[in-house]
């Protein structure tokens, strides 16, 4: 059995702020992540961080536009944090030598971004998060702090009612593990791999999201799933909302600057659920280029922007138009249509990170404070992973330090734990003789099982064609249905590879049942909300009802799928108002 003091699931920007800060008071501080720290989704962000510097911005006006961005359902005691607490956290990793762009004086560089009333967005060219993770990464490197590179954490150890460690799959041997200790902290990031068209990384399968889920802990709006306007058409590689703030354009198969029609005061940097609506309307009624709503595109024009400012500010943008389109933006208009981006929804937290689970806190794009609401405002997902990071490592720290270490037949329940997962690795391993089979021809597996990508094709098309950006009762009916469908088929998936070392099919089929799970809740909260709000667009509801839905959705694991309760939002002194851009 391995102990530490403190476990931090996740090697992302969250979790290396949360190890950080926590090995300031206590000294066995330990990560555990699924890829290399540096593969961290993370290191994919583009655009920048928010933090009001100074000038005419301010905290305050940073607060105002985050909560008329979250379309008035962000805790706004949260907020209240998250952008105070800003200019600190963007200086301190400059201290630390993040190398951010800066201006011809020395100062940091900051850049317009959407549903923002002021340039706040400090970057690093277009490659903002790669810099942070970097920076953070020597830091826990410098701080000496034990990283467990490719684990597998598969679940929660549950000791009296309290988190008192995990169980984790080394990768690599193949062997499962149970790691002891006074408290966790989970910051594993997102779900976008739910979806068939997302900017997310391969790994980001919402598996921290699943196993505090499974482990009891509530998850706060799920069905707030936001879609960046700008993705690569084909590919959906993310193109920074940076492109927008530098002066880009986006025009349709006419020529026109069609953000005129939604949001005239902001144009392209109308808040981002705004901005993929429109392009979406623009397809559905024929203005777009190639084959309507689901297989078309609009351009992203930056030729007027001249080659100079391109190759400064974009030179990753620029490169990936080049090597997955054949497009040089200097010349020619990029092809972008909306792809699923981040998760507004996660696991139930306060302020401190503390989930409701006693010694459980989570941090990052796998937690719901809520500071994005309905709607997160792009430059605030990097801020909140260093805020709420920082202040989850503190609090988990803190709490560590009182604890005493699990024993051995102290009720804990590890060995229960590990018996589990075990059993469950090991019904996957060996298969299904004579299951069900797929649905038709080429969907079940030698031994009569179903493969798992017939599974996630499946899952991923019902959730982007009926959990999407627009949606329906009929189409979030049918998406229920299909889910728990296929959440039948998996109990006879079949996997080809039955060895355990480094066995990378296994790591999918564990992370298809965390998937299955989230894209339940995520489809049955979208179809109890009646009505529109932010990234929730039901066709059939299409106002927002601040006097029935001015409340969190709180989903409950049960074996026949989510719970659904409601819980009213923290209002401190914004109260609801029109949003208007």
């Amino acid at each position: 059995m391995i102990t530490h003091d403190l476990v931090v699931v996740g090697a992302g920007l969250a979790g290396l702020r949360a190890a950080k800060e926590a090995k300031k008071s206590i000294d066995d501080v330990a990560i555990i992540s699924k890829v290399h720290p540096l593969r961290s989704h993370s290191v994919a962000a583009q655009g920048g961080i928010n933090a009001a510097l100074g000038g005419t911005d301010s905290p305050d006006a940073h607060i105002r536009d985050t909560i008329k961005g979250s379309d008035y359902l962000a805790d706004q005691d949260g907020v209240e944090i998250l952008c105070r607490d800003a200019p600190g956290a963007v200086l301190e990793l400059d201290r630390l030598g993040a190398l951010f762009s800066r201006t011809e004086s020395g100062k940091i560089a900051q850049r317009p971004f959407g549903g923002a009333g002021f340039p706040r967005t400090c970057y690093s060219a277009d490659k903002t998060g790669h810099m942070l993770l970097h920076t953070l990464f020597e830091q826990v490197i410098k701080d000496g702090i034990e990283i467990y590179r490719e684990w597998y954490v598969t679940s929660l150890i549950m000791w009296g009612g309290k988190c008192r460690g995990v169980v984790a799959l080394d990768i690599k041997s193949g062997e499962l593990h149970t790691i002891t200790a006074r408290a966790v902290v989970l910051a594993t990031g997102g779900y976008g791999r739910v979806y068939s068209r997302s900017t997310n990384a391969l790994i980001n399968t919402g598996d921290g999201i699943a196993i505090a889920y499974r482990a009891g802990s509530p998850l706060k709006d799920m069905e707030f799933v936001q879609f960046h306007p700008t993705t690569l058409f084909g590919t959906n590689i993310l193109i920074t909302e940076g492109a927008r703030g530098e002066g880009g354009y986006l025009v349709n198969r006419h020529g026109e600057r069609f953000m005129k029609r939604y949001a005239p005061g902001q144009m392209e940097l109308a808040p981002r659920d705004i901005v993929a609506r429109a392009i979406v309307t623009e397809l559905k009624e024929g203005r777009g280029y190639g084959k309507g709503s689901e297989d078309g595109y609009v351009h992203l024009d930056l030729r007027h922007l001249g080659a100079e400012k391109i190759k400064e500010r974009l030179p990753q943008i620029r490169e990936i138009a080049m090597n997955f389109a054949g497009i040089d933006p200097i010349t020619e208009p990029i092809p972008v249509q909306p792809g699923q981006h981040y998760s507004m929804g996660g696991i139930a937290t306060d302020t401190s990170g503390a989930t409701s689970i006693e010694g459980l806190y989570a941090a990052g794009e796998c937690a719901c404070v809520s500071v994005h609401g309905a709607n997160r405002l792009g430059g605030n997902s990097l801020l909140d992973t260093l805020v709420f990071g920082k202040i989850a490592g503190a609090a988990a720290a803190k709490y560590a330090s009182k604890m005493p270490m699990p024993a051995p037949g102290d009720g804990n329940d590890n060995n229960n734990a590990l018996q589990n997962d075990k059993s469950r690795i090991d019904a996957i391993l060996k298969g299904v003789d004579g299951g069900e089979g797929g649905e038709g021809g080429g969907d079940g597996g030698e031994d009569g099982g179903v493969r798992l990508s017939v599974i996630v094709q499946k899952m991923r098309q019902t959730m982007l064609s009926n959990v999407g950006i627009f949606r329906t009762r009929e189409g979030l009916e049918n998406a229920v249905k299909d889910i728990k469908k296929l959440k039948d088929m998996y109990r006879n998936i079949s996997i080809d590879d039955r060895d355990r070392v480094f066995n990378t099919e296994l790591v999918q089929a564990l992370e298809l049942g965390c998937m299955l799970d989230l894209a339940h809740t995520i489809a049955a909260g979208a179809l109890a909300r009646e009505e529109s709000r932010g990234s929730h667009y039901r066709l059939d509801f299409p106002k927002r009802d601040d006097r029935t839905w001015l409340k969190h959705t709180m989903a409950y694991f049960t074996k026949d799928g989510p719970g659904l309760e409601y819980e009213d939002v923290r209002i401190t002194k914004y109260r609801p108002d029109g949003r208007v851009y």
